[in-house]
């Protein structure tokens, strides 16, 4: 969530991720980026190359205000749909930026290359873009409203995300800050710990509280990993009531950076 009340979101496109041939690396890299300015993502979601299913689902995420990180499909070829899908949800038509063309144009005379129309549809976006610079190959992507596309490729998706958060969003760095904290429950079970989980959020507003199970193995028995995540200045209050009240239940536990038992 940022200063501005807005969630931020992912959308990761390609039929290879989806069909398995190849492993994102979007989505644990935006999570960095993010992190790194002090902003957290709220929600992602994976998309084939299927221009009627992203046409939906973009008309939906436009119409919820977020912002959003959009990766792949932009490009000229038969199964690149976001550009298109884009201009569908907002109703609006495709069109040749002229600043997306400049940087066409350079790059192609930069490599000695024709410009064909082919290479122009590059730059063709929903009416009413704004272009992200492409440091890379000069391939610009595209933001419309708080919808920011890029490349699918790594090396150019990144530092285009980065451009968009350090050139619009920046007074949104650093706005909310959070802090985590966890211990190990060991032999815990979720049922008996809820209450003290519903305690903590009713006592501490700021906060939530975050359970993960693990059912055991053959080197670590079962545990719980118990904790709480949100404003900085409740959370030694609230993991303080945590410790309390887990040995009051009768369990034993230790800190989340304990060696694993």
């Amino acid at each position: 969530m940022t200063s501005q009340g807005k969630g931020i979101g992912a959308i990761i496109i390609g039929d290879e991720i989806i069909l398995g041939r190849r492993q994102d690396k979007h989505f644990a890299r935006i999570v960095d980026i993010l992190a790194a300015r002090g902003l957290t993502l709220a929600w992602a979601l994976y998309a084939g190359d299927d221009r009627a299913r992203l046409t939906d689902t973009l008309r939906r995420t436009l119409a919820g205000g977020d912002i959003v990180f959009s990766c792949g499909g932009i490009g000229n070829t038969p199964d690149d749909h976001t550009r298109q899908a884009a201009a569908a949800a907002a109703g609006v038509e495709l069109v040749l930026h002229p600043d997306a063309e400049r940087e066409i144009r350079a790059r192609y005379a930069e490599t000695g290359r024709e410009v064909t129309p082919y290479a122009l549809d590059m730059g063709r976006f929903p009416a009413g873009s704004r272009i992200i610079p492409n440091p890379v190959n000069r391939i610009a992507g595209f933001s419309l409203a708080d919808h920011h596309f890029v490349p699918g490729f790594p090396q150019m998706a990144w530092p285009m995300i980065e451009w968009v958060l350090d050139h619009q969003y920046a007074d949104c760095f650093n706005r909310n800050p959070s802090a985590d904290a966890a211990i190990v429950v060991w032999e815990g079970l979720e049922s008996v710990l809820t209450p003290l989980m519903v305690r903590i959020e009713a006592e501490f507003p700021g906060l939530k509280v975050f359970s993960l199970p693990f059912l055991g193995s053959a080197e670590v028995r079962r545990n719980i990993e118990l904790g709480v995540r949100g404003a900085p200045e409740q959370v030694p209050a609230a993991m303080d009531l945590l410790r309390r009240e887990v040995a009051a239940l009768g369990y034993a536990w230790d800190e989340k950076s304990a060696p694993a038992k």
